[in-house]
């Protein structure tokens, strides 16, 4: 039976985001550039360190591998939507930019209502079978299947203070690695509603970063005559 409180959660959240943001834009902007800058710089300090101890003094952190792996997906995974909502993502707009302005806001709506559907699609494909389509899953079912069942990590585990203070098992539980990957994906997907909006009430033009092409040309146009 499929558990429907994952998206109400999802949904709280996206709300409460919402409105956090719609007080504090600029501290919600910050938080998130604090959080990437922290898993950056954590995943820097442990592989530097792990280096230091394997290669100096022969031992070495057994998890470090997994950990910084994991911090490295949500890396990517919460940076995403923060790509989208300043820009950052690249693309192509060749193209779209010989169309007459009209057309030309209605490719880069198109653009932004297709990374949406890429996020819905990934968080859940069960409601595909609306349109007769035989698909099932996605990464909130994902997740919640490792949120039952509550199998560890590999190689990640809780200190043995923490274990015998709060009970817990001694691997750390892959439902909290995960949990990045449902929550990164409903970003990403109300990132690119906010997008869609911005780019239909003219407050922004494209979802991606545009004029890359078009400001090499410019900075290299006089190459030839030399």
């Amino acid at each position: 039976m499929l558990s429907l409180w994952p998206y109400f959660a999802i949904l709280g959240l996206i709300a409460l985001l919402f409105l956090i943001e719609r007080r504090w834009p600029d501290a919600v902007t910050r938080f998130e550039e604090n959080v990437l800058a922290i898993l950056l710089a954590t995943i820097t300090l442990v592989s530097f360190f792990q280096v230091i101890a394997r290669y100096g003094f022969s031992t070495g952190w057994g998890g470090a591998l997994e950990f910084n792996r994991i911090l490295f997906a949500w890396l990517i995974l919460f940076g995403m939507g923060y790509g989208l909502k300043t820009g950052l993502h690249l693309g192509v707009d060749a193209a779209i930019r010989t169309f007459p302005k009209p057309l030309f806001r209605v490719a880069a709506i198109f653009g932004a209502f297709a990374t949406l559907l890429y996020a819905a699609i990934l968080l859940s494909a069960d409601w595909l079978q609306i349109f007769g389509a035989h698909t099932s899953g996605g990464a909130v079912f994902y997740w919640e299947r490792f949120f039952k069942v509550g199998i560890g990590l590999d190689d990640l585990r809780y200190p043995e203070w923490f274990q015998e203070a709060f009970g817990v098992q001694e691997r750390v539980q892959r439902w909290i690695a995960y949990l990045m990957l449902p929550v990164g994906l409903a970003l990403l997907g109300f990132r690119a509603i906010e997008a869609m909006v911005a780019i239909a009430t003219r407050r922004r033009e494209l979802v991606i970063a545009g004029h890359e092409a078009e400001d090499l040309v410019a900075e290299n146009k006089d190459v030839l005559k030399d």
